[in-house]
């Protein structure tokens, strides 16, 4: 018997992962890009502790919202509040799983080598804008949250014009990589879609006197394919463990 060990071990081993194959199932995750970089963080330690995969897609909030809305099938997603809200309300998110996840303010970058300038003041910050030759921000008109606020921003600060006649408006993505291209030399965006881009430098935060802070929650579809998997996924996202990734990603808990 005791020689028998062994090759029973050897049995068990591929039927228990034939088993865990079995069971998995893919949890399709809708990311706003800001929030992007922290789920793929919490990808490889999902998978590997429950045998599930991840598939996840990323947009602005209000391309995502439209997707939803339109009846777009998903198992979790990541928003602005704002956006999230009218999804509980109408059952297309289950409202008893939204779970604050984490939020960001907005900063600046210029490509790496290049003079940084002082933002320090919303003066300072108003003369870097109007010293810059070109501006990279999010198109409000595509609805992200960075985009939609800056477009007001430059309105109260009365710079609107000057500003959209420098505009690099990008649909969605990383803005800062336009700096990278040479579309722009400067570019504002939210910071946790800064600091992935490399070949820039990231110059600061807004000054507080205009920065404008996103904050960003999850929640599970209402009629989620794999919605066991879909919740446990998310409660890895809002784990307290998961303070440290926000803070290397440029967010802070919420």
């Amino acid at each position: 018997m005791p020689r028998l060990l062994p090759l029973l071990r050897l049995l068990l081993i591929p039927a228990a992962a034939l088993s865990l194959a079995a069971q998995a199932d893919t949890v399709k995750v809708l990311t706003a890009g800001a929030f992007k970089q922290v789920v793929l963080a919490a990808v490889p330690a999902f998978e590997a502790r429950t045998g599930h995969k991840v598939e996840i897609q990323n947009d602005t909030a209000g391309a995502l919202g439209r997707r939803i809305a339109t009846g777009e099938a998903f198992d979790v997603v990541v928003l602005t509040t704002g956006a999230l809200q009218p999804l509980g309300a109408s059952g297309r998110v289950a409202a008893n799983s939204i779970v604050p996840l984490g939020k960001v303010g907005i900063g600046v970058a210029v490509k790496a080598g290049a003079p940084e300038p002082k933002i320090d003041t919303e003066e300072a910050f108003k003369q870097a804008l109007l010293g810059a030759r070109k501006v990279a921000y999010i198109d409000p008109t595509s609805g992200g949250s960075s985009g939609i606020y800056l477009d007001g921003l430059f309105q109260r600060m009365g710079i609107a014009d000057a500003i959209r006649a420098k505009a690099v408006l990008v649909p969605g993505g990383l803005v800062a990589e336009r700096l990278v291209t040479g579309e722009a030399d400067l570019a504002v965006h939210q910071v946790s879609e800064i600091l992935p881009v490399q070949g820039v430098s990231f110059v600061g935060p807004l000054p507080e006197a205009v920065q404008n802070y996103t904050v960003y929650a999850g929640g599970v579809a209402g009629d989620a394919a794999h919605a066991a998997a879909a919740r446990e996924f998310l409660a890895s996202l809002a784990a307290p463990e998961r303070v440290e990734t926000l803070r290397a990603k440029g967010m802070m808990a919420p």
